[in-house]
């Protein structure tokens, strides 16, 4: 009976833990990572750049064809990469931040952790490859992800 009584209450505990910290911290960590290339507006690429990543939670320096570690957050990414002879054709890019099944698996379970999760960042991604172009901005948005493919980035208000 005792034995019983202790593995309920572990169980119990378990699944205590995870509703209170909610589903995309519990699936998700908070960072990811995010492959950054650079090229030039002829499409050659130009490896070993600096890079600028930001967002609300901080500031993350990279170079170009280095897979950053960014930190997950529901803001989206900022990232500047220095063109190595011209700081006038920089390469500027927007990571647009979205939900991710995290999320929607807090809805599922009554809505248990949605706060916690959209605080710590865990209920959102970002591009997992982006190529940004010197001398352009550009969007690149989760939504156009396919597997194994860089996300195409178009310009602002396009």
């Amino acid at each position: 009976m005792k034995h019983t009584l202790t593995r309920l209450f572990v169980v119990a505990a378990s699944c205590a833990m995870a509703l209170l910290c909610g589903c995309a911290s519990v699936m998700n960590e908070t960072t990811q990572p995010m492959k950054i290339e650079t090229r030039n507006a002829d499409g050659t690429f130009v490896a070993g750049v600096e890079c600028r990543i930001s967002n609300d939670f901080g500031v993350l320096t990279s170079h170009s064809g280095d897979t950053a570690m960014v930190r997950r957050s529901s803001m989206d990414l900022d990232i500047v990469c220095k063109h190595p002879t011209s700081s006038a054709d920089n390469a500027t890019a927007r990571a647009i931040s979205r939900a991710n099944a995290g999320l929607a698996a807090n809805f599922l379970n009554a809505g248990v952790g949605i706060i916690v999760d959209h605080k710590k960042g865990t209920a959102y991604t970002y591009p997992t490859w982006i190529r940004l172009t010197f001398g352009k901005t550009l969007v690149f948005d989760r939504a156009q992800e396919k597997e194994g493919r860089p996300v195409e980035g178009t310009e602002p208000g396009k």
